[in-house]
């Protein structure tokens, strides 16, 4: 198989066996073998997740969502008008809401880390799915090679065939013409 893969390697890429890359090592390796390469990088990932991580995913998910600014907007309202206007005289958190503040406060500190790790994680599965998608790619474009220089070399069986039948229909009627001078 290393056999394959090296004149691969020299016939489409035009370099050496050694100075390939893994990558361009496991395409002409599929290749040769004639293996698909496509693949769900989408699943693969997703089950590597850990517990924490599908936890941070959801919790960023539904922090970044108009269902949690609705129901926020909601409790940080009734918040306001409890504080200020119902509790007029016994309000836990009186104007300037200092309470609310450190509770937001300490909200966003932890909201912040867990949206950040989530953008990591998909930015990771970005680079695994351009990745992917590079590998494809250079499967299609060496496929692609390889099929014109088949054509190319069928062409070129076919041009010269059809030289050797026009040298032979030429000698014929040459015979024919200097046969018909003779009589």
């Amino acid at each position: 198989m290393n056999e394959q893969v090296k004149e691969l390697a020299e016939r489409l890429l035009h370099t050496g066996f050694d100075m390939l890359t893994e990558r361009e090592l496991r395409v002409l390796t599929r290749i040769a073998t004639r293996i698909h390469i496509s693949r769900d990088v989408h699943a693969e990932f997703e089950d590597k997740l850990t517990f924490g991580e599908r936890l941070a995913d959801k919790v960023a998910e539904f922090g970044g969502s108009w269902t949690f600014i609705s129901i926020f907007g909601l409790l940080l309202a009734a918040w306001v008008v409890l504080n200020s206007f119902i509790l007029l005289t016994g309000a836990f958190d009186p104007y300037p809401y200092i309470f609310l503040n450190l509770i937001l406060s300490m909200l966003a500190e932890i909201q912040a880390p867990v949206i950040m790790m989530s953008q990591n994680r998909t930015t990771a599965k970005d680079r695994l799915a351009a990745a992917h998608d590079y590998e494809i790619n250079l499967k299609a474009e060496l496929e692609i090679m390889g099929l014109h220089e088949k054509l190319d070399q069928l062409r070129t069986q076919q041009v010269t065939e059809l030289l050797r039948t026009q040298e032979e229909q030429i000698r014929l009627l040459t015979d024919l013409v200097e046969g018909k001078r003779d009589r």
